[in-house]
This record gives structure tokens, sequence and C-alpha cells, in this order.
């Protein structure tokens, strides 16, 4: 008979959910037992954000080496080792992964099995030899890539995100099936560190963003000389002497694009194979797990965060779930999931940030807003940086309260954090008008755009008419 543990929680998954779970309840007193299956710290360290940004790095340092001209540096072109690149990505994991290991969360009073999880009946699952019957379950499985139904694909060889990284050698022509964020921060990181680059995109890239912001990023990638192939319907794929072939349907004409590696980032799909949700009563779905606005799944005693649940896929959202499960088991409060102010941000070079209603999403749900923006080109520091091309977009309600705001610019995800706030706190444009923000920033743009709502009104007419009766008061 199998050993029986018995703790207040057992999180099934030690990505970036399911180890902000784990940490915060063991560091209050609560006994956990920590599932994991594959590698502690999960997409997150071992394939997503973390290496894809150390990547994104390299390649800013070898385009700053060629773009020096303006500023009186002359431009020169880098000699890049792409598997020292490489190296840097794993050495930036490597000092990060402590914090995420084995050893840290039994230090903390963890039990961590490291095996696959597979759910018994609706109060039990099975791992390592184990039996676990906690009060309450956390399934944090995250996602995994999805590949595409495409005829041939099999038969060649592609990375995914999962096996981008382990490459040391830089690709000749990558071709990028996929115009999200993987797709557009790989194919710019790539690029400048000295591959020929085609994006193709289904639709058109970053399709869930401002339409306004992203024609200023597409732009500043085919500057750099990145091809970008939207409205391309993929038809097969094939394997050639120097590589790969990829048939590509475009405006009803039929073209072959040859390249010799293939980067597959066509969206996400949940993890659940193996778990045997159906044992324990929890209800899903192809695009994951069903919970309700607590996070609770059909079953009573199970909740699940992240990626799984299928809602917006970013590692904020999983910490944020992290800390509605830490509410709802340990303090038995109600607290439920809010989504409506999830910020999202491609760190391509423009960053794309946005977060809310866009221009798009007001329209298509018949929302009359004010929209306010401001041009990063009209700023003092960018001017003195020689940053040309940027935009910040607020949209708001009649009344001023902010609804929705986009940035396309250098580090645009830090530029939105007030707006985050705003948003987040329900605040009228008026409050982010009135910050004083330190000059010279690029953090006055958001404040100038702000700042713009109020134009028409202080130079009107009447502006002016009631200026002249106060200035005989005396």
């Amino acid at each position: 008979m199998s050993e029986i543990l018995k703790p207040d929680l057992c999180v099934i998954g030690a990505g970036s959910g399911g180890l902000s779970v784990a940490a915060g309840a063991a560091q209050i007193g609560a006994s956990v037992v920590l599932i994991e299956k594959h590698k502690m710290g999960g997409d997150c360290l071992n394939y997503g954000c973390v290496p894809s940004k150390a990547l994104l790095a390299a390649g800013k340092h070898a385009h700053h080496m060629r773009t020096g001209a303006p500023f009186g540096v002359t431009p020169v072109d880098p000699q890049i080792d792409f598997s020292k690149a490489m190296d840097h990505v794993h050495e930036t994991i490597a000092k990060i992964e402590p914090h995420d290991s084995v050893e840290r969360f039994e230090g903390l009073g963890c039990t961590v099995i490291q095996a696959p999880a597979k759910f018994i009946n609706n109060r039990e699952v099975e791992a390592g030899g184990k039996t676990v019957r906690p009060r309450r379950f956390v399934i944090a499985t995250g996602s995994r890539p999805a590949v595409p139904d495409i005829a041939g694909l099999a038969d060649v060889p592609y990375f995914t995100n999962e096996t981008l990284f382990e490459n040391r050698a830089c690709p000749e022509h990558l071709i990028v099936l996929g115009g999200g964020p993987i797709g557009l921060e790989m194919a710019q990181a790539h690029h400048r560190l000295g591959a020929r680059v085609t994006v193709l995109a289904r639709s058109t890239i970053a399709s869930k963003e401002d339409d306004e912001l992203v024609a200023i990023l597409r732009d500043q990638l085919k500057n750099e000389g990145i091809e970008i192939v939207e409205q391309a319907q993929v038809q097969s794929c094939t394997k050639t002497v120097d590589g790969l072939a990829v048939r590509v349907l475009i405006d009803g004409a039929v073209r072959e694009i040859a390249g010799s590696h293939l980067l597959v980032a066509t969206g996400r799909v949940p993890n659940v194979e193996g778990l045997d949700l159906g044992a324990a009563g929890i209800a899903h779905q192809d695009c994951g797990i069903t919970v309700d606005k607590g996070l609770r799944t059909s079953n009573k005693r199970a909740f699940a965060i992240g990626d799984v649940t299928g809602g917006p896929q970013f590692t904020h959202v999983a910490g944020y779930h992290a800390g509605i499960i830490i509410r709802r088991t340990l303090f038995r409060t109600p607290a439920k999931a809010d989504h409506s102010a999830v910020p999202r941000v491609t760190y391509t070079d423009p960053e794309l940030a946005q977060i809310g209603l866009t221009e798009e999403d007001a329209k298509a749900k018949n929302i009359t807003t004010k929209i306010v923006e401001w041009p990063l080109s009209d700023n003092d520091r960018a001017v003195a940086e020689r940053i040309e091309h940027g935009l910040v977009k607020i949209i708001c309600a009649p009344n001023g309260k902010i609804l929705g705001a986009g940035l396309v610019g250098p580090g645009a995800g830090e530029l939105m954090a007030p707006l985050i706030l705003a948003i987040s706190q329900g605040l009228k444009i008026g409050a982010f008008a009135s910050l004083i923000i330190p000059y010279p920033t690029l953090g006055e743009v958001p404040k100038r755009a702000a700042g713009s709502w109020y134009t028409p009104m202080l130079y009107s007419d009447r502006t002016r008419m009631i200026v002249k009766l106060l200035s005989k008061l005396g």
C-alpha cells in the first residue's frame, strides 16, 4: 500500500503559478505537497519569458552596434557568436533557477514529488508511489505549444519555444509560423543576431492589439529587414536538401518559401493529459479546465489557475491567480478573478503594451469613447535619444473614466504602469493628468496624452471670456 499524505494543499505543477501558491501557503504555515513531472519553474523559466528576453537582450546589443551613426558613434558589423548568445540565455536561466528549485521549496517546508500526477478519485491523486489526499487541490499544469495540422509538418524538423533555445547555430533563413508575441520576439532576436527571417501570419501580426500601434511595430520590423507576410494560409511543408519549403496561399496565389529552419509559434494548448480529470469529476474542454470566477473547478475540492484554465496566458496572471487561491483556500475569503485589467506586452523593439479596451474593441461593442493620444516624437527625452516613432493611446468613456490604453515604444511595458493602476482603480483621466512626472523622461508621454483631454476646453472661446471677466476684477 502506498504512503498517504494529507496536506492542506496539493499543488500540481511547479510553474510560476504553482510555485507562487506553494511558497505563499508554506510561509504562512500551511502544509503543502508540490508535484512536478518535469522541470521546476515550468515554461516561464525554462522555455518562455526568461530565455526569450535573454535572447532579445543579446540581439539588442548587436543592433546598437549597427546603429550608432546618428550619435557620432561609427557603426560596425558585430562579430556574433550565436552559440555564446545561447550561453547567455542558459546562464540567465541558471541564475534564476535556484529560486524555483526543489531545494528551496523543501527548505520552505513543502514536500516535493518529482513525478507525473494522476487522479485516483475526486479526493486523491497518485504521484511517485505516494497517494495524496489534501483538503484542497490546485491544478497549475500550464500549457504547451500548439502544433497546427499542416500537411507534411510532421516530416519536417521544426522548433517550438520548448526546443528553440537548444539550437547553437544561427539559422541561415528562419521561417516563423505565427505573428503573435512569441513569433515576433523570436523573429527580431534571430534577425538581429544574423539570421534572415520570414514571418507568416494567418491574419495580421499582433492581431489582438490596436491597429494603429501595430502599424508602428510592423514598420520597424520591416525596416530592420524582417519579411512579414500577413493573411498567409500555410498549405504544406516539405523537407528539402537545404532545409525545408513552406507552401503558402497569399491573396489567391500560391507561393513557396524556402528556409533553413522553421519555428512554430501558433498558440498554446493546456496540459491536462495524464491527469485523468474525469476520475476527479473535473470538467474541461479543449481550451482548458472549466473554472468559476473564484477559480474553482466542478470538483469543489479542486481549483485551477494559470494557462491550464484557458484564460489569459501570462506569468503575471498566474501569479495573480495564486493570490486568489491563497485567500480562498487558507483564509476562506470569497475572492474572485477579474481579468478586465490584465496588461499584456510584446517585448519586441519597440515594445507593444496594451491593457483594457482597444479602439477596435470599443467599436465592436458599440461603446462610446473619447480617445486621446500623444506621439513619442514630441517628447524631449525621445528627441535626445532619437526615438522617432512611438505612440501612447488612451481610450476613455465620455466622463473621462479610462477604459483602456496602448503604447508602442521603448520600455512600453514599464511606461504602462501608471495607466495600469488608473484602469484597475477605475480612475478618470484627470487623476493621471495631474501627476508630476520627472523631466525629461518618456514617462511624460502618457501624461501629455492625458493632458490633451482638456485642450479643447482650456483654449476655448468660453475660457478666454472667463479669463477676461476675471481680469477686470483686479
